[in-house]
């Protein structure tokens, strides 16, 4: 089939496990695929790359901003599709993507929903779902920024909207999930620190359960049986976490 003008561009450690799937979905259709990957990784991830035709560039890991920047700055093709090595494109999704490219593209850059699977079934509600994410650009019209670890891209043109799925294979059980927790907490707060921003007991008292209120119930997430029950309460308990953690860092300065 004809590839389209797209660099699939990916950051990497240690995935040989999930990242053979993330480029087979994308291998036959896309021009190229670009993986910066962790110089340290030795677990043959390289290896599944180049069998899928994928360049590799080897480099230390400076975080994900500077990370995602640099495998966009490789790319030859003038559209980006920037992908994880635990995701994948559907088939629905690559159908709508080649249909773009039919005609013209009104949009210089695209977002799509990207749906989870988690505890044994895919997450269609609540805090999870839709998260939609612009994945799909014009290398010239967007790069990434924000602040480690949550960078995100940076568009001034308006985004369209693509109905078909990114899947995301997360195998994150809870003590993964507790771990990064405390990670962003510990973020969360030294960023609130450099703004200057107090944290109120309001904060603490009613964001948590609002965050469970409003993803298990009025964002349905009660519909995924004890997955979404188990993504509500730990919602909840790093929204607690994150502003216990600014509280606790301020406090320790005065």
């Amino acid at each position: 089939m004809t590839k389209l003008p797209i660099s699939v561009c990916i950051i990497s450690g240690a995935e040989s496990a999930r990242i053979g799937r993330c480029l087979g979905s994308v291998a036959e259709w896309v021009s190229e695929i670009i993986v910066v990957l962790n110089e340290e990784v030795t677990d043959g991830t390289e290896q599944i790359i180049a069998s899928f035709g994928g360049k590799v560039f080897r480099e230390p890991w400076r975080g994900m901003i500077a990370q995602k920047n640099s495998a966009f700055a490789k790319a030859e093709q003038p559209w980006v599709l920037g992908l994880d090595a635990d995701e994948a494109v559907s088939p629905e999704l690559r159908t709508e993507i080649a249909r773009l490219f039919e005609g013209r593209a009104d949009y210089c850059a695209y977002s799509f929903p990207r749906c989870s699977f988690y505890l044994g079934r895919w997450i269609r509600h609540g805090e999870w779902y839709p998260d939609r994410c612009a994945r799909l650009l014009r290398r010239d019209k967007a790069q990434w920024g924000g602040t480690d670890p949550h960078g995100r891209l940076q568009i001034d043109d308006p985004v369209g909207k693509l109905r078909g799925e990114l899947l995301h294979y997360t195998s994150e059980g809870l003590n993964q999930q507790v771990a990064k927790a405390v990670v962003y907490a510990d973020e969360f707060a030294r960023q609130r620190e450099a703004g200057g921003k107090e944290v109120s007991g309001v904060d603490l008292v009613f964001r948590p359960p609002w965050r469970f209120v409003r993803g298990y119930f009025f964002r349905l997430g009660f519909l995924d049986g004890w997955a979404g029950f188990t993504i509500a309460w730990m919602t909840a308990f790093y929204t607690f976490l994150r502003y216990s953690r600014a509280r606790e860092a301020r406090r320790k300065l005065t």
